[in-house]
């Protein structure tokens, strides 16, 4: 049965929120105050949503998406609205998530550095589909492993989408490895590297020998060298890297700040972008993180810098559980699952006179700092950086001290 749903505002994920007589109804690609028609599915997960949408008002602030098949490929959810409206909605779901989940009431201002809105990816994967005897590329759909075909993406660098239309071509190959289903291409736009899936197994000399001249290398997983505002990292194949090809620098430099000191502690480090800036200001400097690869990465990129770093390869919380110094900073970048209470027990610990805390979920936010609050520390700054325009990912810079 369709029902007439009026659309009240958006919520973290990407979604429309709107009342229905059983709860909750979360529809996708809407604007506050649109009305729409759509069945509600059962719930899922403790979830309805609206799907089949049709629209019987829409926003006068609704803009014509910049990709044709918006809406149908998983990637983007904001494509819809003007960035600026966008930039402001994400700032207002930050404020609501921080005070329904964590009870902080953060009346002050939340700058958000902001980005290109096109163009800004220097990552992508690319999936692929058998089509009788010859195969697509493109993405996937939302909660699906349904190919949604296309020659290129928005929110893809030129140098990705000329990388994505060559595979493309290839893929229309019959003799195109049946076994390949994605490849991942990561880049500076001059450089590529190439990787496939562990589980994707050995594929055909002759389809590398026939790839080097579309890729540009000759096998996967070659590392690959990274400018960054005044410092080249090597990121490897398994290594995490910032996908926002113009705001990594600035991520880097509100996330260190301007401290200066004895000791400085960088959680979760990854190939080491905060890492190297802290290694100037800092005498001693320790980076921690789980990854193998990007261990290695950070030890061979600080050697490069000629920065003394001590590279620690733990998890964090057993690092953490064993470490007794006085760090004058700490700054902490999580995955989405955010610190947790482990964690942030040992921080406090240490009792670190700035925490500087970076978060890709506003939801693991707000636990994390009420917690945080709860254990002796004061938020004194939030910003907002706009890493990823186009979808519902939030990435926020948190300043707290003691």
């Amino acid at each position: 049965m369709r029902t007439r749903l009026e659309i009240e505002k958006l919520v973290y994920g990407g979604d429309g929120l709107a009342r229905h007589e059983d709860g909750a109804v979360f529809v996708p690609f809407v604007l506050p105050g649109e009305t729409v028609e759509a069945e509600v599915s059962t719930k899922s997960a403790g979830v309805r949503r609206g799907v089949d949408t049709e629209w019987i008002s829409r926003s006068d602030q609704r803009t014509e998406p910049p990709c044709p098949v918006f809406a149908r490929c998983g990637g983007c959810h904001y494509q819809h609205m003007p960035h600026d409206l966008e930039c402001s909605y994400k700032v207002g779901i930050l404020r609501e998530t921080l005070s329904r989940i964590g009870g902080i009431d953060w009346g002050a201002e939340i700058p958000t550095v902001r980005s290109e809105a096109l163009g800004y990816r220097n990552r992508t994967q690319i999936h692929f589909a058998r089509q009788g005897k010859t195969g697509q590329a493109g993405f996937l759909a939302a909660r699906s492993h349904r190919l949604v075909a296309t020659r290129d993406c928005a929110i893809n660098s030129p140098k990705l989408n000329a990388l994505h239309r060559g595979v493309e071509r290839m893929a229309a190959d019959r003799r195109f490895p049946s076994s390949l289903r994605t490849i991942e291409f990561f880049t500076d736009e001059d450089r590529v590297q190439v990787n496939l899936p562990r589980r994707a197994g050995p594929l055909p000399k002759r389809f590398w020998a026939k790839s080097a001249n579309v890729f540009g290398v000759d096998e996967p997983g070659t590392p690959l060298d990274y400018r960054c505002g005044e410092d080249v990292f090597q990121v490897s194949g398994r290594s995490f890297f910032q996908v926002n090809r113009f705001l990594a620098d600035h991520l880097a430099a509100l996330a260190t700040g301007e401290a200066d000191g004895r000791l400085a502690i960088d959680l979760y480090a990854g190939v080491g972008l905060f890492t190297l800036p802290l290694a100037r200001r800092f005498r001693e400097v320790v980076a921690v993180d789980s990854a193998p690869s990007a261990m290695r990465d950070l030890r061979f990129n600080a050697r490069r810098a000629g920065c003394s770093v001590r590279a620690v390869h733990l998890d964090v919380d057993v690092f953490l559980d064993g470490f007794s110094g006085q760090p004058e900073l700490i700054v902490a970048d999580p995955p989405r699952t955010g610190l947790g209470a482990q964690v942030v027990s040992q921080i406090a610990r240490l009792r670190p006179p700035r925490l500087h805390l970076v978060s890709c979920d506003p939801a693991t936010l707000a636990r994390d700092l009420k917690l945080l609050l709860a254990a002796g520390f004061a938020l004194r700054e939030l910003q907002m950086v706009d890493l990823f325009p186009q979808t519902y990912h939030i990435e926020t810079i948190a300043i707290l001290e003691r």
